[in-house]
């Protein structure tokens, strides 16, 4: 298969060099493909002219290569356009990306200023989804929406790999369902949350401090599931909720 040159592709990367075991079986981006060499996420790497075939080889379309808050509207979803995505936002600091109504976040191991201020739980409180940038806020809020309106119930499934950010996730929802409802009983979000509202916030700590176990990929990992549920009153704020912890991996504890 001929490459133009210049032509920006994505190609499935498999090396075995010792030196590269990091990117062993992963999906690569190369840029500029020119002859035999190419250029991944991490580091430049070479290939020999018979490595670059017709199945490793496909070139990006411009949505791609632009980057996307909605992934679902990328013109080639797979798994190289993804990672390329993410990659992308990550190194300007958007850790959030949708794919439709999923939420995809990224940990960036830092605190970026104003991500989820009041101001920021004020904003997309205001806005419904898709009409501000990703945010786990915005998915939230059309929970809480959907919930007040219409009085369906709701569900937020939170997974991911250990460190990849769900304990800091869930911390966030509760925050943001928090302000709401002292919003919806009329109390300003600078005074005091309710007793019930306290509790839930406040028993995230008080779970990890047995719950939670050092492992190779995070110091602080949690060792259990939470299921937490939530109620709210008609008028939209919370007047009750149950925790229960599930698959707690007991010989991982002290």
């Amino acid at each position: 298969m001929l490459i133009p040159e210049l032509l920006k592709v994505s190609f499935l990367l498999s090396l075995k060099r010792p030196d590269c075991n990091r990117l062993a079986n992963t999906s690569g981006l190369c840029y500029f493909v020119k002859a035999t060499l190419s250029v991944s996420v991490f580091q430049a790497v070479y290939l020999q002219q018979a490595e670059v075939n017709r199945e490793k080889v496909s070139p990006m379309h411009q949505s791609s290569i632009d980057g996307v808050e909605d992934m679902s509207t990328l013109a080639e979803l797979h798994e190289a356009a993804i990672m390329h995505n993410l990659h992308q936002r990550y190194q300007k600091d958007n850790i959030y990306t949708n794919i439709g109504s999923i939420l995809a976040a990224v940990n960036p191991y830092k605190q970026i200023r104003g991500l989820y201020d009041l101001s920021a739980v004020e904003l997309y409180s205001q806005h419904h989804l898709g009409e501000l940038p990703p945010h786990i806020f915005a998915i939230v809020n059309e929970c809480y929406r959907c919930l007040w309106k219409r009085h369906d119930s709701q569900c937020v499934l939170i997974s991911g790999e250990s460190g990849a950010g769900k304990t800091e996730s869930t911390k966030l929802l509760l925050q943001f369902l928090s302000v709401m409802s002292q919003n919806s009983a009329g109390t300003p979000p600078t005074e005091k949350t309710t007793r019930v509202e306290q509790a839930i916030v406040q028993s995230s700590p008080i779970m990890e401090a047995f719950g939670n176990a050092k492992t190779v990929y995070n110091n602080n990992s949690s060792r259990f599931g939470k299921f937490i549920q939530l109620h709210f009153s008609q008028s939209g704020n919370i007047q009750g909720g149950c925790i229960v912890d599930c698959i707690l991996l007991r010989a991982h504890m002290l």
